[in-house]
């Protein structure tokens, strides 16, 4: 959280832009002193401003403003780590947005695992008109996620996350899983 900072030196003190006759004058000395003890925290903010603009370098309240600000796909629940990388990479998901691709790297962000994604669409090309449609007729996406401890939360969460980045017309389904254990091979 953002707040006064004790004893915060103004960066631009009002008293040096004061005519000069006010210069010795004890009074307005002290009178533009708490002036700027209130002013110090702006300069203080405009001075860094572009910080707060980073995801990876602003307070982590403002972060999470800035993602609701830029449209990243982020509930308030997730670790700060990837909190920041779902701002950072908010921009980028836009633009692949309806894709396999933004679809899986949207999951990796909000979960820091990435999904196994089977959909029914195609890409073919023949030099022959009037060729097999490649795909399934009835279009289908399936997200599943290994998660190394899933909760009924983390289903709830990525079907709002999949129903949010599909294509909009593409029926869906989401499965959340445990992930395997890594098993131990005994040492020779």
């Amino acid at each position: 959280m953002r707040g006064s900072i004790d004893g915060l030196e103004s960066s631009a003190p009002i008293s040096l832009m004061l005519p000069a006759v006010f210069a010795d004058d004890d009074l307005a000395q002290r009178f533009v002193a708490g002036l700027d003890e209130v002013v110090a925290p702006i300069h203080n903010v405009l001075d860094c401003l572009d910080s707060y603009f980073r995801p990876s370098l602003t307070p982590l309240d403002f972060a999470q403003w800035l993602g609701s600000w830029v449209g990243a796909e982020t509930d308030g629940s997730e670790p700060e780590p990837l909190l920041r990388a779902a701002v950072a990479a908010a921009a980028y998901l836009h633009r692949v947005r309806g894709t396999v691709r933004g679809l899986s790297e949207a999951v990796r962000l909000a979960f820091g695992v990435a999904p196994e994604i089977t959909e029914s669409g195609a890409a073919d090309w023949s030099a022959r008109p009037l060729g097999p449609v490649p795909g399934d007729r009835r279009p289908r996406l399936h997200v599943h996620l290994r998660l190394p401890k899933p909760t009924p939360a983390d289903h709830h969460r990525l079907d709002t996350l999949v129903a949010a980045a599909r294509p909009a017309h593409m029926p869906y389904t989401v499965q959340v899983t445990a992930a395997p254990s890594a098993e131990r091979t005994p040492s020779s």
